[in-house]
């Protein structure tokens, strides 16, 4: 403790001279030494080059599904509905996320509440006495308490910044998170429509399993009356086992489908059972805006313009440690007193004021350092900023060249399996007339069933292409700190398809 001074006018005096000093720290605390931070500029383009090839898209109302988040209900299948909410609460990975921005969060408030001063209470009692001899005493109390204060101004900005980095680190958390439940959706969404498919695909295997069986049985018969060779029996029991086959493979893609979608809603396999359903391919409408929309849609690009913030806070940082650190300390108290009531006595007060600077005078260059890896560490986040536009935009571009072929094929896919089944039939009724080998037969049963599977193959791909195309331009996601960002930028129209 400090001794109490001699006179009133000591203490008015250095009691003055803190209060100088105080303010000149306050007065000085709007020096920063950090970078003022920008946006990195990126390369884009005024309109996505592959969506002329996508024809039907117009435009389309601003409050369309996607821009709500929910992008998953452009189905419209309930049961996807109802699983994806399923996803978003008991998913491991978007837990683990949520665990993350939750710290993150957490290291903000630690670092804000460095900008404040600390106030620390420390009391203690003692009771004491000598027992024995001549040296034998009363017991006799002794008591001390003491309230002190520090507080390191952030004359430099180093504190500021560190606040600065930890927000943006917090808010790359935050997209972190929402880029966790867009892929987790996504996927559910992939592996639903994918089992939905295999399901689709067993019942066209099982219709054409019962006319393998006829066509079998009607060789069979042939075969006995005399009229066709063994071979043609052969044929046609080789077709048939053949589809049954394939009929157990699908039965082992779907139930793979169905573990799937059992891990992301968090439950065991065992304990998940999806049945059979009708499927519907609807391939929705997904709006679709210019590319600057997708620097606000995605999270994956706001994590990283986040992590370039950060980085650019850091450089600050390490700049401050050229400048002295300055502290003060305050501290008010009473020591050795014999009552506790005396603690709060005028005349047992000991109080004490303390100003400290230091500053580092040679490091060899450490500082300078320290300096040059946050500058490279900000220039290595905004190469990574830039490649992670540059291929969201590439990742756009491929799923609109995509949904514009699959909508092409599926035209003549369609055409080609009407065209297939039709000469299956023909020469399955040539066969029964005796006109034609049952080597056309099996040919043609092939073809039809290849074309038949393909048509139901490229529904699905055309459903997962949406939903890669959702995906890539970031499920509708914005958060509410990118909204100044937002109101910046020149918005197009979104657009859908008719």
């Amino acid at each position: 403790m400090t001794a109490l001074p001699s006179s009133s006018s000591a203490s008015t005096s250095s009691l003055s001279l803190s209060a100088i000093a105080l303010a000149a720290m306050i007065a000085l605390a709007g020096c920063a030494v950090g970078p003022r931070y920008e946006q990195p500029a990126t390369a884009a383009s005024a309109g996505w080059k592959e969506q002329k090839a996508a024809e039907g898209w117009l435009p389309a109302a601003p409050a369309d599904a996607l821009d709500r988040g929910e992008w998953w209900k452009l189905f419209g299948d309930a049961t996807l509905d109802d699983l994806a909410g399923r996803v978003q609460v008991s998913n491991q990975n978007i837990a683990a996320a949520v665990a993350n921005y939750t710290q993150a969060q957490a290291l903000v408030r630690g670092e804000r509440a460095a900008l404040f001063p600390s106030v620390s209470l420390d009391g203690s009692g003692k009771r004491s006495g000598t027992v024995g001899g001549s040296s034998t005493s009363s017991p006799s109390n002794s008591f001390s308490a003491s309230l002190g204060a520090s507080w390191t101004p952030d004359v430099w900005g180093r504190l500021r910044e560190a606040v600065s980095s930890a927000q943006a680190n917090a808010q790359a958390s935050e997209a972190d998170l929402a880029a966790a439940r867009l892929s987790a959706i996504g996927d559910l969404a992939t592996n639903y429509f994918s089992l939905r498919e295999a399901d689709a695909e067993i019942v066209l295997l099982d219709e054409t399993i019962q006319g393998y069986q006829r066509a079998f049985e009607i060789t069979s018969n042939r075969y006995a009356a005399g009229i066709a060779a063994q071979t043609d029996v052969l044929q046609a029991q080789t077709q048939l086992v053949n589809a049954k086959a394939d009929l157990v493979g699908l039965q082992r893609t779907r139930a793979t489908y169905e573990h799937a979608i059992a891990a992301l809603i968090g439950v065991a396999p065992a304990d998940f059972n999806l049945p059979a359903a009708k499927w519907t391919p609807t391939v929705p409408g997904v709006p679709l805006g210019v590319p600057s929309t997708l620097l606000q849609r995605r999270p994956d690009i706001a994590a990283a313009e986040r992590s370039v913030a950060a980085a650019n806070a850091q450089i600050g940082i390490a700049r401050a440690a050229y400048f002295p650190n300055i502290s003060l300390t305050a501290s008010v108290g009473s020591s050795n007193v014999s009552r506790v009531k005396d603690l709060f006595s005028s005349s047992n007060t000991l109080w004490g004021l303390g100003l400290s600077v230091a500053q580092v005078v040679f490091d060899a260059g450490a500082i300078a350092a320290n300096v040059d890896s946050a500058k490279a560490g900000y220039e290595s986040s905004v190469a990574r900023y830039r490649q992670t536009v540059l291929t969201a935009f590439q990742a756009v571009e491929d799923q609109l060249t995509a949904s514009a072929t699959l909508a092409q094929q599926e035209g003549l896919r369609r055409e080609a399996s009407a065209a297939a089944d039709k000469t299956e039939q023909q020469l399955l009724n040539r066969y029964r007339a005796g006109q034609v080998s049952y080597t056309d037969v099996v040919t043609a049963q092939a073809a039809a069933l290849s074309a038949r599977r393909t048509l139901v193959q490229l529904q699905v791909n055309r459903q997962t292409t949406a939903i890669a195309l959702i995906q890539a331009m970031g499920g509708g996601w914005q958060a509410g700190w990118m909204e100044g960002a937002a109101q910046a930028q020149p918005v197009a129209s979104p657009t859908t398809r008719q």
